[in-house]
């Protein structure tokens, strides 16, 4: 059981009783706090120091406020050593960040700091992050997702726990922590530009708030319990949504498990068309409904597009798909005759040579979709690795003519993901195999094959 170490207080009693509830055992685990200076996060340290967890102090200077910036850090600096806490410090050049990304300041801001905090729990081996969001900041947050338009998600405000991130002090309003920090003379900074009303979080913060807090002074409370309404009504939608999902999605047949294959005639089928597309697929960036319902009609090969998936119309199903970087498109590899593996774009072909006794070959060695077997004599080397392009043509294996890759993919049926994620393996201008699915018939095994080339596919 966790065991605070200071008089009993009202927030104090209050603090543990919710760590005990929310976060049991956390008095074991290694604790990052992620430390601006500010009043939030120095109340948050100051309680969590009277624990018995380990604390570790992440502070970042954005480089942001000049002076003032560079004082904050000398302050936690300060701090950790009054709390015998570990610190770990960072600077960033904010403004070049958000330039080169094309994004604001804040979002610069975040990436920045959260792909550290990631960074050090990892490396340090630290269980959990902490943040020092409060009350007020789920109030605030819950009006900015409803001006910018969101779904229930957006409505339940700021989670206590998401993955390794912890926040303890979301119970708690702006006034406890303060008065907190005025009754046991705690020392803080603040940051000017909370006072800046031309961002939104702080235009929310000192105009909306006061006004709904002036109508009616237990708004927070009444705000609170209808968080939880929320939530409640979320666990519902979850779990209606969980079902629908496994009665959509197609798990037969699937070879690429990247690629989720929706029923379109099941989407169909919803009478309220519109807000089970958006639970499906807003999770994935998706936001066009009137594409998403016209893709269900639509013919095969038309697709949209979010800021990090792909939704195709293939035949009878949506398949949708990570957006990735076309980086492999033009991106070939040779294989000398004396290699033994190739890696490329996340799979790798080994290489076996073997030598045949005089009772001939073994007709096994030509099986499975994953491995290829060459009479080695007729290749050219080196072989290369590459992706199709148009007019590209081989001999299937049991053919004596030539077939056009193309035709080939309209035959079996791939769909332009497929296309996209086909790769060969040629000697010389010659295709010898479509890799995982076909190979080549003028360089199959025959009675005269004395030496071998065995190619094994491995993802």
């Amino acid at each position: 059981m966790l065991q605070l170490k200071f008089n009993q207080a009202p927030l104090y009693n209050r603090f543990k009783i919710h760590l005990q509830e929310t976060f049991p055992g956390i008095e074991s685990k290694k604790l990052l706090l992620a430390i601006s200076g500010g009043i939030d996060s120095m109340v948050l340290l100051d309680l969590l120091s009277k624990t018995d967890a380990e604390l570790n102090l992440a502070h970042c200077n954005f480089k942001l406020r000049g002076k003032d910036a560079d004082a904050d850090e000398a302050f936690i600096r300060s701090e950790a050593k009054k709390y015998n806490a570990a610190l770990h410090v960072i600077e960033f050049d904010t403004k070049a960040y958000a330039s080169a990304h094309k994004c604001s300041i804040q979002m610069a801001a975040r990436d920045l700091r959260y792909s550290w905090f990631k960074d050090l729990l990892k490396e340090k081996n630290y269980d959990y992050l902490l943040t020092a969001h409060h009350a007020d900041d789920n109030l605030e947050t819950f009006f900015i997702n409803l001006s910018r338009g969101t779904g229930i998600d957006g409505l339940c405000g700021i989670p206590e726990k998401s993955n390794d991130t912890l926040r303890p002090l979301l119970p708690f309003s702006k006034g406890e922590i303060y008065d907190y920090a005025t009754i046991h003379n705690l020392s803080w900074r603040e940051d000017q530009s909370n006072e800046d009303s031309k961002y939104l979080r702080n235009k929310i913060r000192k105009e909306l708030v006061p006004l709904l807090k002036d109508i009616n002074p237990s708004f927070l409370e009444t705000f609170s319990a209808t968080l939880n309404n929320l939530k409640g009504t979320k666990e519902i939608i979850d779990d209606r949504m969980s079902f629908v999902r496994d009665k959509v999605i197609e798990k037969k047949g699937i070879t690429d498990a990247t690629v989720l294959h929706f029923k379109v005639n099941d989407l169909l089928e919803f009478s309220n068309n519109e807000t089970y597309l958006y639970q499906l697929f807003y999770p994935y960036g998706f936001h066009q409904w009137d594409d998403i319902r016209s893709l269900l009609v639509s013919q095969s090969g038309k697709h949209i597009f979010s800021k990090t998936h792909r939704l195709l119309k293939h035949r009878d199903y949506l398949l949708l798909s990570e957006i990735t970087q076309n980086k492999f498109d033009n991106v070939s590899k040779e294989i000398q005759e004396n290699d033994t593996s190739v890696t490329i774009n996340g799979f790798s072909l080994t290489m076996e040579t073997i030598q045949l006794s005089n009772s001939g070959y073994d007709k096994k060695l030509d099986l499975g979709l994953n491995t290829a077997s060459f009479d080695k004599d007729l290749l050219s080397y080196p072989l290369s690795v590459r992706k199709w392009e148009k007019g590209d043509y081989f001999y299937p294996i049991g053919m004596t003519g030539k077939k056009k890759l193309s035709k080939y993919f309209k035959d079996e049926k791939y769909s332009l993901l497929d296309k996209e994620n086909i790769w060969l393996l040629c000697s010389g201008t010659d295709i010898i195999w479509i890799i995982g699915k076909r190979m080549d018939n003028r360089f199959k095994l025959s009675d005269k094959t004395k030496t071998i080339l065995k190619a094994t596919l491995q993802t």
